[in-house]
């Protein structure tokens, strides 16, 4: 069973990859994704939210560290799925300092394992990981 934490990490990249490839605006994702999903408890739809929040207020920032740290690969040129999943550990990485860096790289890394392809594990953690190093207090 997935805890709540980890299905909150799920959902908010699900949610960043629905306004990336729709090309929705944040306020038009929640408007439609939370309708199929009326079973979330709480206190997982809130940290949902939060990451979500988080990654699209600081958008700029988050896809410049990624960039920054990405061995030259544009955030265009990455696979979608994974564009949003390093969008959404970034923003947790800057917006919640108080997790360790591990347990955020390590939730992605699982997370990439269920919808990336087994080649991407490695750089999602390459990026993560220099990303994490970077940050004060990582």
């Amino acid at each position: 069973m997935v805890g709540k934490r980890r299905k909150s990490r799920e959902l908010a990249m699900q949610m960043l990859f629905q306004a990336d490839v729709g090309k929705q605006s944040p306020d038009e994702v929640r408007k439609t994704f939370w309708q199929a999903r009326e079973d979330i408890e709480d206190d997982t739809r809130a940290f949902t939210e939060d990451i979500f929040r988080i990654a699209t207020a600081r958008e700029a920032e988050i896809d410049a560290l990624i960039e920054e740290h990405s061995a030259n690969w544009k955030l265009a040129r990455m696979a979608a799925v994974d564009r949003n999943l390093l969008r959404a550990a970034v923003a947790e990485l800057v917006g919640f300092p108080g997790t360790p860096a591990p347990i955020v790289i390590n939730e992605a890394l699982e997370i990439a394992r269920r919808y990336s392809g087994p080649e991407s594990i490695n750089f999602l953690n390459g990026v993560l990981d220099a990303i994490a190093r970077a940050r004060p207090n990582s």
